[in-house]
């Protein structure tokens, strides 16, 4: 148990850490232009004539996102609206003084994503098993998820239902990384009349880590590691681990 304490500590402090990045998609968010200037353009394309400059240290307000352009409006006296290429608000900041990264528009969708529903094969404790899940995802960085698994063993088979949440620092990665804590409830039921056990019930506690590795459109890939430990009635616990591979569509 001390060991689960000392990462569930760290866990907490990777959840407190503040990150001087700030991922933006779109809609109302201000922010101030580091480059030499910004090109307004009349619509979003490169076609389109550039109407108005935007010059270092003027704030500007992103309306919408097309694509790879910013619908944008300045925010001084006079203000104008019009459109940015991705490829000049690369150096912006928000009024936080945060960096602001914008994702392509190909993983836009994945990173705002709101619910996810997977199905994952693998290893638990030696035996083969399969869960299915279904996550919300409340920030771009924080993820809940309710997973239901079927292990299947030589003697007995189990299934295990787990709440955990997740944390992903870099949610903009196309290979993104993530560390995750959770509890749940083992069941086991013996059917072999060979080996004497017994059927039973016990509660577990899980740490773990993995990456989401984005495809196309609305589909991810996975990989996933958990080290639970059961808490028997015994003296000593049971610690388990447990690696599997999954594929996830997002809504």
């Amino acid at each position: 148990m001390k060991h689960y304490k000392q990462l569930l500590l760290r866990f907490c402090l990777v959840l407190m850490s503040q990150h001087f990045v700030n991922y933006v998609m779109a809609d109302n968010h201000q922010v101030i232009v580091l480059d030499p200037f910004l090109e307004m353009h009349t619509g979003p394309g490169r076609g389109y004539p550039v109407f108005h400059i935007a010059e270092e240290g003027e704030w500007v307000t992103i309306d919408k996102r097309r694509t790879d352009w910013f619908k944008v409006e300045t925010t001084d006296r006079r203000p104008q609206q019009g459109w940015v290429h991705i490829s000049q608000m690369s150096r912006t900041m928000d009024n936080t003084g945060a960096h602001v990264v914008f994702p392509n528009s190909t993983q836009a969708d994945a990173i705002d994503r709101r619910w996810e529903w997977s199905m994952s094969g693998g290893i638990f404790g030696g035996i083969n098993s399969i869960a299915s899940s279904v996550s919300l995802h409340l920030t771009q960085n924080i993820t809940t998820q309710l997973q239901f698994s079927q292990i299947f063993g030589n003697f007995s088979d189990s299934q295990m239902i787990v709440a955990s949440i997740q944390h992903s620092p870099f949610p903009h990665w196309r290979f993104s990384p993530y560390v995750q804590l959770g509890t749940g409830i083992l069941k086991t039921k013996s059917f072999s009349t060979i080996v004497q056990s017994e059927d039973s019930t016990n509660q577990t506690v899980n740490v773990g880590a993995g990456a989401n590795i984005y495809l196309s459109r609305r589909f991810i890939t996975y990989l996933d590691y958990r080290y639970h430990t059961v808490l028997t009635s015994r003296d000593k616990h049971e610690e388990i681990h447990e690696w599997k591979i999954g594929i996830s569509i997002f809504f």
